[in-house]
């Protein structure tokens, strides 16, 4: 007989402001413990030394994580000019310090190679396996090991100011791109080297900036409920975001309640203006309750991917 997960069912979305100098992970374990929730996944680490967006997903909203994962990413970065270092941040230790000797037009032009789609290798201190295992684990030994070059695209890179040998740029991007290399690399296209000391994650696919929380407001909340003998939920989940903003750019189908108990049991049905090899989201009724998303099969039917258990009451 399973076992009953501890902490509640809670499910959505709590769009994190990561204070810097805690890992991903610790935020994640975090924001569980104070919505007491059962389960909880987040959807693309930030480094300890990054702060900003990271969205957490709670219970059922889990199962659409990969697709915030696979988001656009949007980051504020400030890089200090002359100094590289290590890990290509301000964490690691200096290898080597350069006069910094460039004109605006070098960096202009500098900073066009990086927009538009590029190829970029990525650096040993990222969370990238390499046999099993992280290769920050391998860069911590001294063993350098072989990273192929991977697409990345850069949307949109925005100079906001340079002052003194600080650097400050705002980049739209592609999941997968690494801030800290492309840092990297502008100091050594610029002959005087950088590293990051600043790194702000602004933007997760669609969500709004002003909709973050940080651990200390929920903390706060927490507290307040307690001291008021109220049930924290009360205080606590009107800030989640619904599971269904995690695919809120796929093409919503609406299906009837008539066929509504086929779909939920995993059958494919028959539907309108279903597109090809495309993942939909898919709602029911006049209501449009959120489900799951889906596709369409080899007979051109409706077939779910991935649905959402269906409880009556939250825990």
């Amino acid at each position: 007989m399973a076992r009953k997960p501890k902490g509640r069912f809670v499910d959505g979305i709590v769009l994190l402001d990561k204070d810097t100098g805690m890992s991903s992970n610790f935020a994640l374990q975090r924001v569980k413990r104070i919505y007491n929730a059962a389960k909880a996944g987040h959807t693309g680490a930030l480094d300890p030394l990054a702060t900003g967006m990271l969205p957490v997903c709670l219970g059922e909203a889990t199962k659409f994580s990969q697709h915030l994962l696979d988001a656009d990413k949007r980051y504020l970065v400030t890089a200090k000019l002359g100094v590289r270092t290590d890990t290509s941040d301000s964490d690691g230790e200096v290898v080597q310090i350069r006069p910094v000797e460039f004109s605006q037009a070098q960096l202009d032009e500098a900073l066009e190679y990086f927009r538009g789609d590029t190829m970029q290798v990525p650096s040993m201190y990222s969370a990238l396996k390499y046999q099993g295992q992280p290769l920050y684990k391998y860069a911590r030994e001294g063993i350098e090991v072989p990273r192929e070059a991977r697409p990345i695209t850069v949307y949109e890179l925005n100079f906001i100011k340079l002052e003194g040998d600080e650097l400050t740029l705002d980049i739209h991007c592609s999941k997968g791109t690494y801030i800290r290399t492309i840092t990297d690399d502008l100091g050594e296209m610029l002959g005087c080297g950088a590293h990051v000391i600043m790194l702000r994650r602004t933007g997760v696919a669609g969500y709004p900036y002003d909709k973050m929380v940080s651990l200390e407001q929920l903390e706060t909340l927490l507290q307040q409920a307690q001291s008021e003998e109220r049930p924290p939920k009360e205080l606590l989940d009107p800030l989640l975001l619904p599971m269904d903003t995690a695919v809120s750019g796929f093409k919503e189908i609406n299906v009837s309640d008539d066929i509504a108990h086929y779909l939920l049991n995993g059958n494919p049905v028959q539907v309108a203006n279903l597109p090809v090899d495309e993942l939909v989201r898919i709602t029911i009724g006049d209501e449009r309750k959120f489900v799951g998303v889906g596709s369409m099969n080899d007979d051109g039917l409706l077939a779910p991917k991935r649905l959402i258990v269906l409880r009556d009451e939250q825990v």
